[in-house]
């Protein structure tokens, strides 16, 4: 076992635990870890996935579900909240936990994601494809109109619900977030992606870290204004793209940065990745930040890209993608996804995945839930997700086992090597 090293705020501390240099010596070279995040709404058990409720719930699956198949906590979006029902809303219910009957830990994004991506017209992705970039600094989506407009303040753009005109700063985003009441909360930053030149990718890099400073001394306000809450902590957002430079600045800026005493609580990874770059950035970004601070990898669920972050240092990840993909019939099994709309499922009445103890798996066969799927029955969509939520989150949480007991790599190897062998 690993020496453990602490770094406390109110109400919230990380404790590192096991290194898989500790259990696997030849391992020295991967800084993969596993750890402790206390918040005020509980303990996250590090690595970790963390579900997307972006609107302050799962998509077609109760809060008691996500908790019954292992979820440690959810993630919300603050751009979503903050337009629809409304932070104060949000603020008068008790917080996001209360108000989605979640009693476990929280998450919200600062929504900088969202104001960039459906900004470009890009809905809720962004290509992350390396491409030549040429002129594509002001690239929007073909068909679609420019709805956000970046300025060294902060961001003007129009709802892409009723086309009202809003305006994101720093500190209404740190605003947002503290009504919100998430145990962790991200600072706004400018979402950059591989399309970009690297001429712009400096000047956003530059201009998050000067919103970094902002997001930090309103969030020192606020902690003081709104004493009576549970604190929040604040991660940093890491830019830069696919530049080692950038990256490893950017890392330094903020793992160094502090405002009236105020730091970083943790950290996110964020910005345009590379898949087959995916683990050397993260690892970049973990050689510079802060040891013995969390590193959250923002967007990833697929099991090769979790393992990859894993072993390059990152704690905890979050993705749509169990749900989103659930909705369009495909289910998670260990030899890969799935796609249960097929004609051969219509008479197998196995479950979903055997040996998963999902309440999915226990109850429904692959036929019923075939049906109403081709029914255009609601419940299919809650059925599937159940099931690839529980399949992730207990993949990260064997992984965790792993590390520990030493066996991580051979247990990457045949997660890896069964769930791609098709």
């Amino acid at each position: 076992m690993g020496e453990n090293r602490q770094v406390s705020s109110p109400d919230f501390s990380f404790t590192t635990q096991t290194r898989l240099s500790d259990t696997v010596p030849a391992a020295g070279e991967f800084l993969g870890r596993t750890g402790t995040i206390n918040t005020p709404h509980g303990e996250i058990q590090t690595p970790a996935f963390i579900a997307v409720g972006t609107k302050a719930t799962v998509k077609a699956v109760q809060p008691e579900s996500m908790a019954e198949l292992g979820a440690q906590a959810l993630l919300a979006n603050a751009y979503h909240l903050y337009l629809q029902p409304g932070p104060d809303i949000v603020d008068e219910a008790g917080g996001l936990g209360s108000f989605m009957n979640w009693a476990g830990p929280t998450f919200t994004d600062s929504g900088g994601f969202q104001v960039m991506s459906l900004g470009s017209g890009f809905k809720k992705v962004i290509n992350m494809d390396a491409v030549d970039n040429a002129g594509a600094d002001d690239r929007v989506a073909a068909g679609r109109e420019r709805l956000a407009h970046i300025d060294d303040d902060g961001v003007w753009f129009k709802s892409h619900l009723d086309g009202s005109r809003h305006r994101f700063t720093p500190e209404v985003s740190m605003q947002v977030q503290h009504q919100l009441g998430a145990d962790i909360m991200f600072a706004f930053d400018e979402l950059t992606t591989l399309h970009n030149s690297r001429g712009y990718q400096e000047n956003a890099l530059e201009r998050t870290r000067l919103w970094a400073e902002r997001c930090l001394a309103e969030h020192r306000r606020l902690t003081e204004e709104r004493h009576s809450k549970p604190y929040q902590a604040l991660f940093g957002v890491i830019q830069g793209a696919q530049y080692e430079d950038l990256r490893r600045k950017a890392c330094r800026d903020l793992g160094n940065m502090e405002i009236a005493e105020t730091q970083f609580d943790g950290f996110g990874l964020g910005g345009a990745l590379e898949k087959e770059n995916l683990g050397t950035i993260v690892r970049w970004c973990c050689e510079e930040l802060p040891e013995n601070k969390p590193k959250h990898l923002l967007g990833i669920s697929e099991p090769d890209d979790i393992f990859v972050a894993i072993e390059n240092g990152a704690d905890t990840f979050d993705c749509v993608s169990p749900t989103r993909v659930a909705r369009n019939s495909a289910f998670y099994t260990p030899y890969g996804r799935k796609n249960l709309s097929n004609a051969k499922y219509k008479r197998d009445f196995g479950p979903l995945m055997e040996g998963c103890d999902c309440y999915t798996c226990g109850s429904y066969s692959r036929a019923y839930i075939h049906h109403l799927y081709k029914a255009k029955e609601m419940l299919s969509h809650t059925l599937i997700s159940i099931h690839n939520e529980r399949f992730v989150v207990k993949m990260v949480d064997d992984a965790r086992l792993a590390i520990e007991d030493g066996s991580f790599f051979d247990f990457k190897a045949e997660t890896l090597g069964n769930y791609y062998s098709s």
